[in-house]
């Protein structure tokens, strides 16, 4: 399963993949023109707000990927129906402009709508790719608080540090601390990284004294 917006370039079809779009990009289109048109534009959101709100439910209750999906199959799917027809209706009848910022804004949804609402019919497939975008950030303020990488080298070792540093902050350690305790304790690191990660090198510092 391959999780991500509609550009063209996330797709190489080097792998065979089952394709679920983003659905807050979808959204995030029809929130930039919101100002010029609120009345379609708050229908749109609130009914992406109830499936998100499903959702968090499906969270909350700790519900298997099984569940969530029949849960969702109960509680979104008629919704997500009603937009679809809704948003059609608005293109066909011409109720809105095709080549406005909103007609645009629909026409993305509908275009990319299997993708969307792949949650809908596959056990685990997620709404959109905030966690990972969320994470790509770490990388991209590093970059550029950085003036960018100088050779690709650097750019290896960046890609390391940032991996290291957020996988610190997953766990709950201090990133700051954690490399300090591989550079004090070097050589057992080479000797044996995997007991030096993030998640266990606690136990390897109570062990060294």
């Amino acid at each position: 399963m391959q999780m991500s917006d509609a550009l063209a370039a996330n797709f190489t079809g080097e792998f065979e993949t089952i394709v679920s779009k983003c659905l807050t990009h979808g959204r995030r289109k029809v929130v930039d023109v919101l100002e010029h048109f609120p009345k379609p534009c708050h229908h749109v959101i609130e009914v992406l707000a109830h499936v998100y709100a499903q959702d968090a439910h499906c969270r909350e209750h700790k519900l298997t990927p099984e569940q969530r999906l029949l849960h969702h199959q109960a509680h979104s799917a008629g919704p997500m129906q009603d937009l679809q027809r809704w948003m059609n209706d608005q293109m066909e009848q011409r109720l809105v402009e095709p080549n406005s910022a909103l007609g645009n804004a629909l026409r993305y949804m509908l275009k990319h709508w299997e993708g969307l609402t792949l949650f809908l019919r596959m056990d685990g497939a997620p709404l959109d790719n905030n966690l990972c975008e969320r994470a790509l950030k770490r990388s991209i303020s590093h970059r550029k608080n950085s003036l960018f990488f100088k050779t690709v080298n650097g750019a290896e070792v960046g890609d390391i540090y940032m991996s290291l540093i957020h996988t610190c902050q997953l766990c709950n350690v201090n990133p700051f601390e954690y490399l300090q305790a591989l550079q004090a304790h070097a050589q057992q690191v080479k000797a044996d990284a995997a007991r030096w990660l993030p998640w266990n090198y606690r136990e390897q510092l109570a062990l060294s004294g």
